[in-house]
């Protein structure tokens, strides 16, 4: 059986480039970029399913007016397995990023390159995440238009907003449509790895994006003593949190790369616009990436004790506003899960498996967060959100065996 089914994934190439190129036409870029959403690629991804034998097919679509159609999609696929043999979802997003300066391709972004040397397809979303779209869609394929059965239900999960925090994907579908999910289900994420297809992401680090307003006076910038500085104040802010929250948290987990909690500052707004005004508001951004033995509350009490100090010191008041805060349980390295995509991966690439956190995130947080064991894997170039995105042909079809194995395996 798994013979028969590696074949006919080898010769399904010419379909997955004809469900790449597709895909990649149609541009699903979130309302948060200036974009229209996802509701365009689901439409046409559902009518190729169909016609292509995938059938059973549910849309749950998450409330958004800015969107086109007011909505942001969700498609889920099931192809049925033996029963009472559990569930293998394999969940992908139909989102991808804008594609930046234009000028940087080698081509128009939206139309797919074909090169042979390596063989690989280039454009806007081909590897982030059509890769593991369409590997999944090869993998489902292999056992419907052969009439296998596979030992495990597979559940194909198309998601929406992945790029800009899942509030209208995964977690819209887990506070809205709970009852999609069970707790024995294996979830596969084919959205992060590497060339080696050795690393299977287990853990996240908890994360904070957070965003700090800093308010004072504005006056000339001759006369200090008649205002206060907002921007200084956010200077030694930014600083101090760098340095002390690092100092503070400062634990090491060899699960991860780097091993150590991260607090960096990032984004700086504009302020005034001339040099000699000293701006009465300042606004700038920070990305916080913690190992998990820290629970947010505790890095947000800190956050607040030096915020308060900082505000005091400079006569200014300071606020601040939570773009993404996501803490993340971890996935045994035991768990079934984990053991049936090692078994898998090593027969189809050769390679041993090796269990890793990664600074985050990925839609697994929202899962594992509710008992739901998680893996993040695929054999990437990581090209994802660069000028001439592109997907390796070969780790494509592989990808794919590596799920329809994965269906197949007991553990």
């Amino acid at each position: 059986m798994k013979d028969k089914i590696f074949s006919w994934i080898e010769d399904a190439l010419p379909l997955a480039i004809e469900l790449e190129t597709g895909l990649t036409k149609i541009p699903a870029i979130s309302p948060n970029s200036g974009g229209e959403g996802e509701l365009d690629k689901c439409l046409f991804l559902e009518a190729w399913l169909k016609q292509h034998g995938i059938t059973q097919l549910e849309r749950y679509d998450a409330p958004d007016s800015r969107a086109k159609g007011g909505v942001r999609p969700n498609l889920v696929a099931t192809i049925d397995g033996e029963d009472g043999a559990g569930r293998f979802w394999i969940m992908s997003h139909i989102d991808v990023v804008p594609p930046g300066e234009e000028k940087l391709w080698d081509g128009d972004p939206w139309t797919v390159i074909q090169e042979d040397d390596p063989p690989r397809l280039i454009g806007r979303g081909v590897e982030d995440n059509q890769q593991g779209l369409v590997s999944s869609v090869l993998a489902a394929l292999a056992f419907v238009q052969q009439g296998i059965k596979p030992r495990r239900t597979i559940k194909l999960l198309f998601a929406a907003d992945e790029e800009t925090g899942s509030f209208f994907g995964i977690d819209w579908l887990i506070k809205n449509h709970g009852e999609l999910f069970r707790k024995d289900d294996m979830v596969l994420i084919p959205d992060g790895g590497d060339s080696t297809g050795e690393p299977v992401e287990i853990a996240e680090k908890n994360l904070i994006w957070i965003c700090f307003t800093t308010h004072g006076v504005q006056t000339h910038g001759s006369r200090p003593d008649m205002g206060a500085n907002a921007h200084l104040a956010a200077a030694d802010l930014a600083v101090r949190l760098h340095n002390e929250l690092s100092a503070k948290f400062n634990g090491k987990d060899p699960l991860f790369e780097p091993d150590y909690s991260t607090f960096e500052p990032t984004k700086k707004e504009a302020n005034v616009p001339n040099i000699n005004t000293i701006p009465g508001e300042d606004v700038f951004c920070m990305d916080m990436r913690i190992l998990p033995c820290y629970p947010v509350k505790t890095v947000l009490a800190e956050i607040d004790k030096i915020k308060d100090e900082i505000a005091g010191k400079y006569g200014v008041s300071i606020e601040y506003s939570l773009a993404q805060c996501m803490e993340s349980k971890p996935t045994s390295p035991g768990a079934p899960v984990v053991k049936c995509l090692g078994s898998a991966i090593r027969e189809v690439y050769g390679v041993e498996p090796k269990p890793v956190g990664i600074g985050g995130g990925t839609i697994g947080a929202y899962l594992r967060n509710i008992g739901i064991d998680s893996v993040v894997w695929a054999r990437l170039t990581n090209s994802a959100h660069q000028p001439n995105e592109y997907v390796l042909l070969e780790s494509l079809l592989g990808d794919a065996k590596v799920m329809a194995l994965a269906a197949l395996l007991t553990i």
